[in-house]
């Protein structure tokens, strides 16, 4: 395992690093969580919608196309009427979740042990 002094020694995480940028996108309140639905399978944008509770619509259509962009969810537009369009991980955005999960899966145990400390 890397630590954090031998990242920090190749540039990661300076201020004008894109590591930063990264970080911000996929550990964002909104981007773990969109990232954690998808990392079930395939969704429409109304099943996001409804399984990320508390995100407004423009909020979750700016995670979505950062998250795209970053080329760490898919998003496949169908040609039918009404259009429907599903979005899923790639393979790097796979990759990410096989690494996230086991840390948010750390919080989720521990979470009320932290916030009633």
């Amino acid at each position: 395992m890397v630590s954090y002094a031998e990242l920090r020694e190749t540039g990661a995480f300076a201020p004008a690093c894109s590591t930063r940028v990264v970080l911000d996108h996929i550990m964002s309140r909104w981007g773990v969580l969109v990232l954690c639905t998808l990392s079930d399978g395939t969704h429409r944008w109304g099943e996001l919608r409804r399984e990320v509770e508390g995100i407004s619509e423009k909020m979750l259509a700016s995670t979505l196309r950062q998250l795209v962009s970053d080329g760490i969810v898919h998003r496949e537009s169908l040609p039918t009427v009404p259009p429907h369009v599903e979005y899923c991980l790639t393979d790097r955005g796979r990759e990410l979740m096989e690494r996230m999960l086991p840390l948010i899966e750390w919080v989720a145990v521990r979470a009320d042990e932290i916030v009633s400390s």
